[in-house]
């Protein structure tokens, strides 16, 4: 999928600290002249210093996906279903460990972290499927 100048987007991190979160961002620069390299702004990621600036980092092709679509906000997850997590400023994908309340215990293989995180910060996990373009 080609990406165009405005698009939001995600960006599937590989970075140390953020591996296997998804981080929103926008598309500053269609795809760059020397491969299939994109430049994108974070929107919760920020520079470093006395006056921060949003990040912005040139991310190849295979780490970046559109956003997913919008969807009705979940009532109910079931026990160990699949879902993102928005914490330290992106999406996690975890499986639901347990429920209280209006609360969901969330696992997260990556970390072997189980944390409690309220319906508002929970999606459906989706996957984007790139060769046939949808999400599954």
């Amino acid at each position: 999928m080609e990406f165009v100048k405005g698009d939001k987007v995600e960006v599937c991190s590989k970075e140390d600290g953020f591996f296997g979160s998804y981080l929103e961002a926008k598309v500053v620069s269609s795809k760059l002249p020397y491969g299939s390299y994109y430049k994108v702004k974070y929107y919760n990621l920020v520079t470093e210093g006395e006056d921060p600036l949003p990040l912005i980092e040139i991310i190849s092709s295979d780490e970046i996906r559109p956003m997913p679509p919008k969807s009705e906000p979940a009532v109910m997850f079931s026990l160990h279903e699949k879902v993102d997590a928005f914490d330290l400023d992106g999406w996690w994908v975890g499986e639901i460990t347990g429920r209280r309340g209006d609360l969901f215990s969330v696992y997260f293989a990556t970390t072997n972290e189980e944390c409690v995180y309220p319906l508002k910060r929970l999606r459906k996990h989706l996957e984007w499927d790139r060769v046939n373009r949808v999400w599954v």
